[in-house]
């Protein structure tokens, strides 16, 4: 997510997530590659239910027999943004006989998408099939019920203090930051540079307008609040970069990783204002990213749940939970064998990947501001911020 890969392109800048590449053609297909026709014979569904997980059958055959690198099943909103399923396929065979396949679940508000198969050769290129129109209608027995509001905006305080309750079974509060205090530079949390941005204090080739500068982070009455700003900094590519705030605890004298078996959680405030990318992941050597959530208000109702160390992939939309301007407590527990994501206490999606054994890996938790490929850039000078009720590690 957080640092270029060579290759590949993703939502949001995910690295290697094949679906949310689907439309962004990376690199032109050689000759031979390009003599070979793929063809979609079949695409389900093309209508679903409002909230309810469901998967998607993709059925293709091809002129001659190849390997593609990818196939899966792309899906647009209205406004063009990606709502793929998860759970695309690698290395797959395809030859004249066909070949079918079947994606993750995933759920979708009430709308009209526009719904594709896709696929990438072995020269990174992707490939969209014949698109067609998916519907998603509201549950008949559901009654209309009020527009979602925001969980009350007052301010947390510092009487928030850690249960001693573990959200997991066997697990107790091991390490945590409650933003009590003033942040504590240096020797819990680093704000002026991380390895997974390619300059060190921002990261362009990430689709980030990103300049991370401390101060960008403050703390009052038990909240921490990431500011983010048009600066007088200029990007690589040319853009005006935008200061803002990052929490990492890689380079600080803690030195503070998550392990398997661990269990982190946060409360924050979602914003609102076009551009706001905020985000709790993880990163060590290069790798190690595990997204405990990613949030793009153009999708409001939406977070992107994502592990990049093996594989695993969530598109989880829930209205009442997740909203512009409102408070929502995430969880992750990284499993050896799966990791599990957990929206206000409930679980809502496990990868069945895990991370294996021995992985471990520094903390983030930042705003990011969005320069325009994937979700809008900011559409105004204004500051935009995001807050954190606090950040817990259970093992």
């Amino acid at each position: 997510m957080r640092i270029p890969a060579p290759a590949s392109a993703r939502l949001g800048a995910a690295v290697g997530m094949a679906g949310a590449a689907a439309l962004a053609a990376v690199s032109l297909a050689t000759p031979a590659q390009a003599a070979t026709s793929v063809t979609q014979d079949r695409l389900t569904p093309t209508s679903m239910t409002a909230g309810t997980a469901t998967t998607a059958k993709l059925t293709v055959h091809s002129t001659s027999c190849f390997t593609a690198k990818t196939l899966g099943v792309g899906v647009r909103d209205a406004a063009g943004d990606n709502l793929d399923f998860p759970g695309s396929h690698t290395n797959v065979r395809i030859c004249p006989s066909g070949v079918s396949i079947t994606t993750g679940s995933r759920t979708l508000p009430v709308g009209t998408y526009t719904e594709f198969g896709f696929w990438q050769d072995s020269a990174g290129t992707w490939h969209n099939l014949t698109s067609k129109t998916l519907k998603v209608t509201a549950a008949a027995s559901s009654t209309p019920t009020a527009t979602p509001t925001a969980t009350p905006t007052a301010t947390p305080t510092a009487s928030s203090t850690p249960s001693t309750a573990a959200p997991i079974a066997g697990k107790s509060l091991t390490w945590s930051d409650e933003f009590n205090s003033p942040i504590s530079w240096g020797s819990r949390w680093v704000g002026s540079t991380s390895s997974s941005y390619a300059y060190g204090t921002h990261n362009p080739n990430d689709n980030k307008l990103d300049w991370l500068d401390q101060n960008d982070v403050s703390v009052a009455n038990g909240v921490a609040t990431f500011t983010a700003q048009p600066s007088s900094h200029t990007l690589e590519n040319g853009k005006q970069a935008w200061t803002t705030g990052m929490l990492t605890t890689e380079g600080s004298n803690e030195g503070f990783q998550v392990k398997t078996g661990d269990y982190v959680e946060t409360r924050v405030k979602l914003p609102s204002a076009a551009g706001a990318w905020p985000a709790l992941w993880t990163w060590k050597n290069g790798n190690g990213e595990i997204d405990s959530f990613e949030y793009h208000p153009d999708n409001p109702n939406l977070l992107e749940l994502t592990n990049h160390v093996t594989s695993g992939q969530n598109y989880y939309t829930n209205a009442s939970a997740v909203a512009p301007d409102s408070w929502v407590t995430i969880g992750t527990y990284y499993g050896a064998n799966s990791v599990d994501w957990y929206v206000n206490g409930a679980k809502v999606y496990s990868d069945g990947s895990g991370v294996g054994a021995n992985w471990s890996a520094y903390l983030i938790l930042n705003l990011s501001i969005s320069a325009g490929q994937y979700h809008p850039a900011p559409t105004s000078t204004s500051p935009i911020t995001f807050s954190a009720d606090y950040i817990r590690v259970y093992r």
